[in-house]
């Protein structure tokens, strides 16, 4: 059931100690996106597997890998996780090397999107995303990606969010996702702890381990 004057994107889930209600509408432009917490990923990847079974994609392809990082010298050492989904950057690199139009960045919500029907394989793309988040699916003969899953998560017409969450989001078993609007999400109590840590136009928002 909705909240009276908001989207019950975290209804139940306790997070509205964290965060404030998001808006019915954000505005004519903004940016959907990602703010995971890497104090408290534990690298269970539940989010991997449920992104697989949401976008039934084949064996050796993940739009949400997890990778891991080590800091320190022994025996002063810590580890932590940090999930790679997509960045949907802001000037988008993959986009910019694509030669026949296939990738563009959604003008309300700054959604990177993938048409398959005008993708040629020629994986530019691959080779252009610093991240790794564009994969060739070798059954298709394409080139796919993260969506924040914006066929369930994005109103169609409007391009506003629909009150779903991702798949990862969802699944989440630490509550360490959160999906939203950039400033929305930044917005939060723990906003002075919300960063991009790979900086410049990637939109995705972590929190940093080294201030837990």
């Amino acid at each position: 059931m909705a909240h009276a004057g908001g989207v019950p994107i975290y209804k139940e889930t306790g997070l509205e100690d964290i965060l404030p209600l998001a808006p019915d509408h954000y505005g004519e432009k903004f940016q959907l996106t990602l703010w995971i917490d890497l104090e408290y990923c534990t690298g269970c990847r539940a989010c991997t597997t449920n992104c697989k079974s949401e976008n039934n994609t084949p064996i050796g392809m993940d739009y949400n890998r997890v990778i891991y990082v080590e800091q320190g010298s022994y025996p002063d050492t810590k580890r932590y996780f940090v999930p790679m989904p997509c960045m949907h950057c802001g000037k988008p690199p993959c986009l910019a090397s694509c030669p026949v139009g296939a990738i563009s960045k959604h003008e309300v919500n700054g959604i990177v999107e993938f048409d398959t029907d005008k993708c040629i394989g020629c994986k530019y793309c691959v080779w252009a995303c610093p991240f790794g988040a564009p994969q060739f699916n070798q059954d298709k003969r394409v080139t796919q990606k993260c969506t924040l899953c914006s066929h369930k998560t994005v109103d169609p017409d409007s391009g506003q969010p629909s009150g779903e969450r991702p798949a990862c989001v969802d699944t989440c078993v630490g509550r360490v996702r959160w999906f939203g609007d950039q400033n929305w999400l930044a917005s939060g109590r723990r906003k002075t702890r919300a960063l991009s840590v790979v900086g410049g136009t990637p939109t995705v928002l972590y929190t940093d381990p080294k201030t837990a």
